[in-house]
């Protein structure tokens, strides 16, 4: 009786696939390609990068990057980072709670450098930053509680994607003007109505509280950061070593929306589950963080592939400007389907850019979009 129960639920499985798959694989309409953003006005930018500018340690300010322990986003945290360290015009560390390895989504574990009580300890005036990469669901009380302490110390704090939600949480964007993810603008409105949305701007600053959109706009904003803090040609200097042409808020907010042609990707591919594989990233030292962050994410977005970062013995790897990570698995093990090449050294930057047409290739360009659309990257190709 038991197996016939479960050849029973097998059967009615298979029937609804039968039924759904179809559907779900027939083509949809595809979005109109939406034009470029246009760069935004001179004196506006001018105006956010002045206030961003340091107000207190002007010569070498102190920057923590917040890391929460159970989860923190990929991408948000390696471009950070990169970009900081890259820039080298600013002290910068790696907070989180415990010491314990700070897991990472979708990817590796990297080891903090300091805790919450440890950095306070050394820095008892506070940080005069705090960048906020993504914790879904940024409910942690510890980290919120203490954002506001580094708020009320002078610190200005700075979101990254839906970094927005742990500020929101934190009470730091009642009342202020914001941006966020395209996906959790409308929780972030319905649950703080206080909260003026801007549209169309990748980054927003308001009262010492910065947010930007999604992962792709921490490069932009990490170099706004930089531009603020060392100057015009340290931001140049870092952009052209990173492959980026612009970094000013410009966005168009209406080339991010879910379609029903999204919708059906998102289903067919959670569906056709045969096609799913494991994806390797092989880890060296020296990796540069922000290409590895984008080829990750690159990949874990489709949604049709798991991605293991591999490390020589499964050994901790010293990235390229110190940081250490924890591979997923030995590089010697066995399970995975395909393996990338390493992550690039040059212009790091343009690796999801260089990377799309790959996916689309590797697995269909309605794939290679949902990822541009998850990261809320304007890529051309999404008007193929």
């Amino acid at each position: 009786m038991h197996k016939r129960a479960i050849f029973a639920g097998v059967g009615a499985i298979v029937l609804a696939a039968l039924v759904v798959i179809p559907i779900v694989l027939a083509p949809g309409t595809p979005a109109a390609a939406l034009p470029p953003a246009e760069p935004i006005a001179a004196d506006e930018q001018a105006a956010i990068i002045a206030a961003m500018r340091p107000t207190r340690h002007t010569d070498r300010p102190v920057i923590a990057i917040i890391a929460w322990n159970q989860a923190t986003e990929l991408s948000d945290f390696f471009s950070a980072y990169g970009v900081l360290k890259r820039a080298d015009i600013a002290e910068v560390t790696v907070v989180a709670e415990r010491v314990d390895p700070v897991q990472l989504y979708p990817g590796p574990k990297i080891a903090p450098e300091a805790t919450i009580a440890a950095f306070d300890a050394q820095h008892p005036q506070g940080a005069d930053y705090v960048v906020v990469p993504a914790m879904d669901p940024g409910t942690d009380r510890v980290i919120a509680d203490w954002l506001v302490a580094q708020h009320q110390k002078g610190a200005k704090i700075i979101s990254i994607c839906n970094g927005s939600r742990m500020l929101a949480f934190a009470g730091l964007l009642d009342g202020r003007r914001a941006t966020g993810h395209w996906s959790a603008v409308a929780e972030l409105r319905q649950k703080h109505p206080t909260m003026t949305f801007v549209p169309d701007r990748r980054y927003v600053v308001d009262d010492g509280v910065a947010t930007s959109t999604g992962i792709t706009a921490n490069i932009p904003i990490m170099l706004a950061l930089v531009e603020a803090i060392g100057g015009r040609p340290a931001a140049e200097r870092t952009a052209g070593e990173l492959g980026v042409a612009n970094w000013d808020a410009r966005h168009r907010s209406a080339g991010f929306e879910l379609t029903l042609e999204h919708k059906k990707t998102f289903i067919r591919n959670a569906l056709t589950f045969w096609r799913r594989e494991t994806v390797g990233i092989p880890l060296a030292e020296g990796v540069d963080e922000v290409a590895l962050g984008l080829l990750v994410d690159a990949y874990a977005r489709t949604n049709l592939a798991s991605v293991v970062t591999l490390g020589a013995g499964g050994a901790p790897v010293v990235s390229r400007h110190g940081l250490t990570i924890l591979p997923d698995r030995p590089a010697e093990s066995a399970g995975v389907d395909h393996l990338l090449s390493p992550p690039p050294t040059e212009a790091p930057a343009q690796t999801l850019e260089n990377e799309l047409p790959v996916v689309a290739e590797r697995y269909d360009l309605p794939t290679a979009k949902i990822v541009a659309l998850v990261m809320e990257y304007p890529w051309a190709g999404v008007g193929r």
